[in-house]
């Protein structure tokens, strides 16, 4: 696929996302999107998040429906090994009392290790099928097919699960210290004195809403730059397999990682939320 394209067109193509937009005309996609202002959708990000999540709950549902007391399968030890790793660093960080956080955590965890584990599939293989698809079945040129297998490499998404997180952030915030409690801590640390009010609540701030932010960005940047790597060793063509393994094989120890980074600052930041000074 590298060979239809010059080096610039082939990364961009596989960087670009696949839109829905609504115009005045109906529903347009790709190109057709560039003026259509704010609201479109990344469909294969929406496609891949949403498949791996029902993959997730389908595994552990069915996993759990046909557990047994008894020696365990392969697949039944590999998912309670995962719940016990989770559920410990959960008893170790959180330091409230909230059945919501195990269960956010596991589904944080696993879901993102999901979707970064897409990172692993070649990059040609999805795009290509993608453009058959779009050319067999819809008659369109498969150079204006795009194809995003890895929903973490879009913005979009990581900033859409690190809202969910800071939202949970300040519900339990307000739940746990109240409103006047969440305002004092905004205002009355770190120098507790009403002079330094106005610091405090900058300081606080700047604090808060980095959590968000260095939540998306990090997971977005470490999986972005990934996939701009695995891209720029498949322009090699035949050349690019003595690159690919070893990226690949040191990816098995990156993907999980992210993962389990997002996972834990998510518990860590919920446990300060939870803490009533």
């Amino acid at each position: 696929m590298a060979s239809e394209y010059t080096t610039t067109e082939y990364i961009q193509h596989h960087l670009t996302n696949a839109v829905m937009c609504t115009t005045e005309n109906g529903i347009a996609f790709n190109k057709a999107c560039s003026d259509a202002g704010f609201w479109s959708w990344h469909i294969d990000t929406l496609l891949w998040s949403i498949g791996l999540g029902v993959l997730f709950l389908w595994v552990f549902t069915n996993a759990a429906r046909k557990a047994t007391t008894g020696v365990p399968t392969k697949g039944q030890a590999f998912i309670e090994m995962t719940i016990e790793f989770v559920n410990s660093n959960v008893k170790e960080t959180f330091h409230g009392k909230n059945a919501l956080i195990a269960p956010l955590a596991l589904t944080i965890f696993v879901w993102v290790l999901l979707m970064n584990l897409m990172d692993l599939v070649p990059v040609d293989i999805l795009p290509s099928i993608a453009g058959f698809i779009g050319s067999s079945a819809f008659g369109m040129d498969p150079h204006d097919v795009y194809m995003k297998a890895v929903p973490t490499t879009d913005l979009n998404l990581t900033f859409a699960l690190a809202l969910g997180v800071f939202f949970l952030i300040i519900y339990y915030s307000i739940k746990i210290k109240g409103i006047s409690g969440f305002v004092k801590e905004l205002t009355l640390q770190p120098f507790n004195h009403w002079a330094f009010i106005p610091v405090n609540f900058i300081l606080e701030s700047v604090t808060l809403i980095a959590r968000p932010l260095s939540l998306a960005l990090r997971l977005f940047g470490n999986l972005y730059a990934s996939e701009l790597i695995f891209i720029l060793i498949a322009t090699l063509g035949l050349w690019q397999l003595p690159l690919h393994f070893p990226w690949a094989v040191f990816h098995i120890l990156v993907l999980p990682l992210q993962a389990f980074i997002f996972m834990m600052l998510t518990i860590v930041y919920l446990s300060l939320a939870h803490e009533d000074h």
